[in-house]
């Protein structure tokens, strides 16, 4: 890296957010673009990142009662056809497969039978679990069936972007179906907060809680709520979503059971997923200009050791001292998981390995050399804090402390996001200090500007739909408050119930 350029990445995220976005997945070696238009290839540090999210939620999902199956990525075009908002909502974003068997013809191959009824790829699956469900489902006995799905799906994505919009991603999603309405209600509420602690947890992301406005809902669902978060160019991500699907898919979908009074009622089901959207959200949210940035709880490697060995005749020792430190480190167990050590013993120069690890976001990097064997010590960095600033430690101490600074770094980084949300988040009661909120102050950075405004709206889906249509701002969601504060829409000056959450977003 060159003396005048101060930073490992170029542009800054000031300068240009969305480029800034491609450079740490390009510096992280976290994913690629691939020769289908649309889909990604998720390398291995990448994919590390979304094992780990997979191994925390599904010990949570577990906790709570629920089980993993799997059902089919083809489906049929009619099931879809059952449910009208569902179709409708996802129609535009369909790949639909209409063909079968290749031939060749004049020295190419071809399609050559037609399907007697086009599959769709799954874009969800409520209607094809929907229909197992139907055929599991005679008697209130069969009931709640508690489900989850790792699987991937496909939404034709116009302007896709690595991890947050792609036509091919990877998700769960759970699927319940119950006696009553209380218990779906109850059971769509309970996934909602495991994604909101998880976000919190081990993302260290803080989440706005709430329900989807009628336009921002989940097609088919009676009620759509989310976890929102603000990343560092104040714009919002839905990072995750719990359906309550009434009984419109099992009507759809014919689930029917024997109540206890011996009735044919219609079960109440629910929905709830997030996807590696999670990875570009953490992305956003906690990296800075020289790349990535991982909190603890969810890295797969939370340490990386760099021996300096300038002379032969010191290598072996110390090559056997940091061999030790790892082995030391690895038999600590850090929430759930051992301590995950990397040991760099790469022959490359110690600045070039330390500025690679430090774009991967490793969130503590230790070098051992002679000299700190001599006296017992190593430097030790850590991804929260500049790329220069490093202390020296005594290294039989490191493993008695190691957990207890990772868990600090996870608790800092949690606190800064919380701080820069807070910064920018504004109680807004005038239609022109709205649309000035909202409007770029600065034409070279027009990325830059707005957060999370809060603002009284009368509960019109019209108006909604103009304010997306003239500023580009959506409903993120209707917060949950126990005593809301009524108020006056911005927008017609009709009464409204309650502030609720305007943002820019992905």
């Amino acid at each position: 890296m060159s003396e005048k350029q101060q930073t490992a990445l170029s542009p800054k995220r000031d300068q240009d957010f969305p480029e800034w976005y491609q450079q740490v997945v390009r510096a992280a070696d976290l994913a690629e673009n691939s020769e289908v238009r649309g889909c990604m290839v998720i390398k291995p540090w990448g994919y590390a990142l979304w094992e780990r999210m997979q191994g925390v939620l599904d010990g949570m999902f577990k906790a709570t009662g629920h089980r993993n199956a799997y059902f089919p990525l083809f489906i049929p075009l009619s099931y879809l056809e059952k449910e009208a908002a569902h179709v409708e909502g996802f129609a535009k974003e369909c790949a639909v497969v209409t063909h079968h068997r290749l031939e060749s013809k004049d020295g190419k191959l071809v399609p050559a039978g037609v399907l007697s009824e086009p599959l769709v790829v799954r874009p969800t699956s409520e209607t094809i679990i929907g229909a197992a469900y139907a055929r599991w489902v005679k008697s209130w006995r069969d009931l709640p069936i508690l489900l989850n799905q790792w699987a991937n799906v496909v939404r034709w994505e116009m302007r896709p972007r690595v991890f947050l919009r792609t036509a091919e991603f990877l998700w769960q999603e759970g699927h319940t179906a119950h006696e009553t309405q209380e218990e779906a209600e109850e059971e769509t509420m309970k996934m909602l907060r495991v994604y909101e602690t998880f976000a919190r947890d081990y993302l260290a992301v803080p989440v706005l809680t709430g329900e989807k406005s009628e336009g921002e809902r989940f097609p088919g669902a009676v009620k759509t709520y989310c976890i929102e978060a603000m990343v560092q160019d104040r714009k919002a991500i839905q990072a995750g979503t719990s359906h309550f699907l009434g009984q419109n898919f099992s009507k759809a979908s014919g689930i029917q059971y024997q109540s206890r009074e011996g009735k044919l009622e219609h079960a109440w089901t629910t929905s709830w997923g997030v996807s590696t959207r999670l990875i570009g959200t953490l992305i956003m949210m906690h990296s800075d200009d020289d790349g990535l940035v991982v909190p603890p709880r969810i890295a797969s490697t939370h340490v990386v050791i760099v021996p300096i060995t300038p002379k032969e005749e010191s290598r072996a020792a110390v090559l056997e001292a940091v061999n030790h430190l790892a082995s030391s480190l690895r038999a600590i167990n850090f929430h759930g998981i051992p301590i995950g050590v990397e040991l760099d013993a790469r022959d490359l120069g110690g600045g070039i390995k330390n500025w690679e690890w430090i774009k991967k976001g490793v969130p503590i990097r230790i070098e051992i050399g002679p000299r700190d064997l001599a006296q017992g010590t190593a430097a030790m960095a850590r991804r929260d804090r500049g790329p220069k600033e490093k202390e020296f430690v005594p290294v039989d101490g490191i493993p008695g402390t190691i957990a207890g600074i990772l868990d600090e770094i996870q608790e800092g980084l949690l606190l800064r996001a919380t701080k820069f949300r807070e910064t920018h988040t504004r109680k807004i009661d005038s239609l022109e200090e709205f649309k000035k909120f909202f409007t770029p102050q600065n034409r070279e950075k027009p990325e830059i500007h707005g957060g999370f405004a809060l603002a009284h709206w009368n509960g019109s889906k019209e108006v909604e739909d103009q304010v997306k249509d003239e500023l580009k701002v959506t409903i993120r969601c209707i917060p949950f408050e126990d005593s809301p504060e009524p108020g006056v829409c911005l927008f017609t000056g009709e009464p409204s119930r309650q502030r609720v959450v305007w943002a820019k977003s992905y």
